[in-house]
C-alpha cells in the first residue's frame, strides 16, 4: 500500500510539474509580458559569470589553492565568480561521503573541508583587487538536519502529520528538512544572514530552488542589501513568479538550454530556436538578464558533459550564448575541455590543462566586451533575427547598439549548408571575427557553413 501511494505521489507531482512548466525540465507555460524595475550594477553591463565548484577545482580542495586561479580567470575576461555553497555540510543522512553542498549546517560559517572564513575572504579581497566579483550560492529552501536553527528555531520548519522534520516533499532529497516561510522571522533571519556576507566583502547571490519562497521576500532582501552597496541576485528559476520584476537580475534560461541538447541530437531544428527567441522577446524587457549556458553543476553531474550532450555543436552553441541577449556562464573545468561527470558527494578533482577550447572561450569572452552590442540587456543592443531561405537549418539574428553591430550565423545542423541572408537595413562592410575576413554584405550575398558552423560579422 505503501508503494502504491508513494507511486501515486510521484505521478501527481510530474502531472504537478508539467502543468506548471517547472523549470527542472526546461519547460515553462505560456508567459505574460512584465518590466522590471531592477537596477543592474553598473559592473555587470557586460559581463560574464563563471561557477565555481571548490571541491572538485583543485587536487586538495581548498579556497587557498583555488586562489591561484584568480590571475588566469582575470586574464580569460571573467567577471563574476559564482562559488557553490561553501557552508559547512550537514552530517546525519549524509549522501555520499561528503554529502551535498546544498545541505547547509549553518548559514554563517564555511566548510572546514575548503579553509576558514579567513581564506574565503581574502579571495574576496583578491578577487576585487583584479576588478572581478564573487556571488554566493544561497539554500533558502531547506537546511540539513543538524542546522542550529532545528533546536534554535524548530517552528521555522514544516512538519508532517506527526510533527517531524521532512524532507521537501516530492524529492529524493533526504540529507535536508523543509523550512517554513510562512514564519515571518524566518524572513528576519535570512536577511541579516545576507547582511554578514555582503559586510564581509561578498557582492550577491546565486539563490538555489526559489520556487517555495516568496517573490516579496526577495524584493525587500534586495532593497536592503542595496542600502549596503549594489548587489547581483541570481535566480535559479524560469516561470512566472515574478522574481525578476523587483527582486533578481537574472533568472535560467532552462528550456534554450534543453533546446540546444535537442538541436545538437537531431530532435528539433533551428526553427524551433527562433520560435524560441520570438517567445522571449515578447516576454522579457529589453533590460531583463538571462542566464546562458552549456553546462553547469547539475547538468553536467547529472545529465552529462557537454560532449556527450553536444558533440559537434559546441562551438555554435558557444558562439550563440555569448552574442544572443544574456549573460554567459562558464562551469568550473569547460574551458579545459571537461569530459567526465564530476562526482557530486565524492573527491573527483578537474584535470587542468589546456585544450581546443581554451582559447576559443577567451575569444568568445573578447567578442562580447569589445563590442558594445553584445553586452547585457538595455547596456547592449536587442536581438533581430534575421530571414534567411534555410530557416530550419540556420538560426541568424544581429543585434546593434549605436554604431556597433554584430550579424551571427549558426548552421544548427552536421551538414553544409549554403543560404541567402536577407540584409536589407544592415547592408555594408563587415569583418568576420574569427577569420578576420572582410566582407560587403549586400542584397545578393550567399553563405556556406560548414556542419555546425558559426560566424560572427562585426561592423
Amino acid at each position: 500500500m505503501e508503494k502504491i501511494l508513494v507511486s501515486i505521489l510521484v505521478v501527481f507531482m510530474l502531472v504537478a510539474f508539467a502543468i506548471g512548466g517547472c523549470s527542472m525540465f526546461g519547460k515553462k507555460k505560456a508567459l505574460k509580458p512584465f518590466k522590471t524595475e531592477v537596477i543592474h550594477p553598473e559592473w555587470s553591463k557586460n559581463a560574464v559569470i563563471y561557477e565555481v565548484n571548490v571541491r572538485q577545482y583543485t587536487d586538495s580542495g581548498t579556497f587557498k589553492a583555488f586562489e591561484k586561479h584568480l590571475p588566469r580567470l582575470k586574464e580569460m575576461g571573467i567577471d563574476i565568480l559564482w562559488f557553490m555553497p561553501i557552508h559547512p555540510i550537514g552530517v546525519p543522512n549524509r549522501k555520499g561521503e561528503l554529502g551535498s553542498y546544498y545541505s547547509v549546517a549553518d548559514y554563517l560559517a564555511v566548510n572546514p573541508e575548503f579553509g576558514t572564513i579567513g581564506d574565503f575572504k581574502r579571495i574576496i579581497d583578491k578577487a576585487h583587487d583584479q576588478g572581478m566579483h564573487v556571488i554566493l550560492d544561497w539554500v533558502p529552501n531547506h537546511t540539513s538536519w543538524d542546522n542550529p536553527l532545528t533546536i534554535s528555531h524548530p517552528e521555522w520548519y514544516a512538519k508532517d502529520s506527526t510533527g517531524r522534520f521532512t524532507p521537501p516533499i516530492g524529492t529524493d532529497w533526504t540529507d535536508v528538512i523543509q523550512l517554513d516561510w510562512s514564519q515571518p522571522e524566518l524572513h528576519d533571519y535570512m536577511i541579516e544572514a545576507f547582511k554578514f556576507w555582503i559586510n564581509l566583502g561578498a557582492d550577491g547571490f546565486r539563490v538555489d530552488h526559489p520556487h517555495n519562497t516568496p517573490k516579496e521576500f526577495w524584493e525587500r532582501a534586495r532593497t536592503e542589501l542595496d542600502k549596503i552597496k549594489p548587489v547581483f541576485m541570481l535566480a535559479e528559476y524560469e516561470g512566472d513568479k515574478g522574481f525578476t520584476e523587483k527582486g533578481f537580475d537574472m533568472d535560467y534560461a532552462w528550456e534554450m538550454h534543453h533546446l540546444m541538447n535537442n538541436i545538437a541530437q537531431g530532435k528539433d531544428s533551428a526553427n524551433a530556436m527562433l520560435k524560441y527567441f520570438r517567445r522571449e522577446w515578447a516576454v522579457y524587457p529589453e533590460n531583463a538578464y538571462r542566464l546562458m549556458f552549456l553546462t553547469n553543476h547539475d547538468e553536467n553531474s547529472w545529465a552529462g558533459t557537454i560532449d556527450s550532450l553536444m558533440g559537434n555543436s559546441q562551438r555554435a552553441f558557444a558562439t550563440l550564448i555569448f552574442t544572443a541577449a544574456g549573460m554567459p556562464l562558464i562551469y568550473s573545468g569547460q574551458e579545459a575541455c571537461l569530459d567526465k561527470k564530476l562526482k557530486f558527494f565524492f573527491r573527483d578533482p578537474i584535470e587542468w590543462d589546456t585544450c581546443t577550447m581554451t582559447g576559443f572561450y577567451s575569444d568568445l569572452i573578447k567578442l562580447k566586451k569589445s563590442n558594445r552590442a553584445l553586452w547585457n540587456g538595455s547596456f547592449g543592443g536587442k536581438m533581430t533575427s534575421i530571414k534567411t531561405n534555410k530557416e530550419r537549418k540556420v538560426f541568424a539574428f544581429y543585434r546593434q547598439k549605436d554604431e556597433n553591430r554584430v550579424a551571427v550565423f549558426l548552421n544548427l545542423t552536421k551538414k553544409p549548408v549554403t543560404f541567402k541572408p536577407v540584409m536589407k537595413g544592415i547592408e555594408g562592410d563587415y569583418t568576420e571575427y574569427f577569420t578576420g575576413q572582410k566582407t560587403a554584405f549586400d542584397k545578393s550575398v550567399n553563405i556556406t557553413l560548414d556542419p555546425w558552423g558559426y560566424q560572427a560579422f562585426v561592423k
